[in-house]
């Protein structure tokens, strides 16, 4: 599946160059009026520089060629340095149309990289290939949404093939074959994913999902679960296990009320299991999700009592 029109990416080597004083005018002020130019302004001492620059260099790439990046040496650079005010390094600057226009200092991680790459991007009236895949992304999820999980694996797999760390579509792929029922291999890809995205929120909210999936798989009636509380409201388990066959049944409000009940009434109960329990729900939930707002706020509220 072609997501980005089956265009070709430009060859790193026409992205990415290294710049001086005395070509930072053709490269990064005039080549600035055609499309945005990425600056790096590193040292060869620079302990953080070594690790952003080969990011930089990959989200430049990745980019496919809506943005260019140069690379200035500020030892042998350094009157660039002082007309910029540059004060530490690294530091990153996006030229447009002859200007600065967005910038940092210090080494980030990857994703923030590459809202940043993004960013500059769509600030120049292009349209980045993150965006593209994140439009993909939406349509997998109304597939999922709509019950058609197989076609929204599909999908995500193929966006993932374009950005393998692309965190919303790797936790969707999750959740796609958690839909389908595929537990085991639900599992398998959440235990493949890249390091630099396993503790996304996206990938999270999929993992909680998947404990869900499990514990849904083994819950009890809800009919005998509750009777056994209302015979005996200090029934700890009993009311853990109803909360869990209340959320396998779709029942999440309640499922948390009982949940907080617990908590209320016994919060060390089994190592804290019900504040455990209550936050796998509300990472599975999105985070603006009325339940998980109440929840929280109600949970809060009994913690500083």
């Amino acid at each position: 599946m072609d997501l980005l029109n089956g265009a070709a990416s430009p060859e790193a080597t026409d992205l990415i160059k290294d710049g001086t004083e005395a070509t930072f005018m053709a490269d990064v002020v005039e080549a600035s009026q055609e499309m945005p130019i990425i600056v790096d302004f590193w040292a060869p001492w620079c302990g953080p520089c070594k690790t952003l620059g080969p990011a930089l260099e990959e989200a430049v790439t990745a980019a496919k060629g809506a943005v260019k990046m140069v690379k200035i040496n500020v030892d042998e650079a350094q009157m660039i340095a002082g007309q910029l005010r540059i004060q530490s390094i690294p530091t990153v600057y996006a030229f447009y149309k002859g200007q600065p226009v967005d910038g940092f200092q210090g080494a980030l991680p990857g994703s923030e990289i590459k809202a940043f790459i993004d960013r500059v991007i769509e600030a120049a009236g292009g349209e980045s290939p993150g965006g593209q895949l994140d439009d993909a992304v939406q349509a997998a999820e109304e597939m999922l949404n709509e019950g058609a999980a197989v076609d929204a694996a599909q999908t995500f797999a193929a966006i993932l093939g374009e950005d393998a760390n692309h965190a919303a579509a790797y936790g969707g792929l999750v959740r796609a074959h958690i839909a389908l029922g595929d537990l085991d291999q639900a599992e398998a890809i959440l235990n493949g994913a890249p390091a630099e995205i396993s503790t996304a929120p996206e990938v999270e909210a999929a993992h909680a999902q998947l404990e869900l999936a499990k514990q849904a798989a083994d819950a009890g009636p809800v009919g005998e679960l509750t009777a056994a509380v209302e015979a005996d409201p200090d029934n700890h388990q009993a009311r853990f296990d109803l909360a869990q066959a209340l959320h396998a049944n779709g029942d999440v409000e309640e499922a948390v009320a009982q949940l907080l009940e617990l908590f209320r009434r016994d919060r060390e109960w089994n190592e804290g299991a019900a504040k455990t329990q209550l936050f796998t729900i509300f990472d599975a939930l999105k985070p603006n999700d009325p339940i998980v707002l109440n929840g929280r706020r109600k949970l809060s509220s009994m913690i500083f009592a």
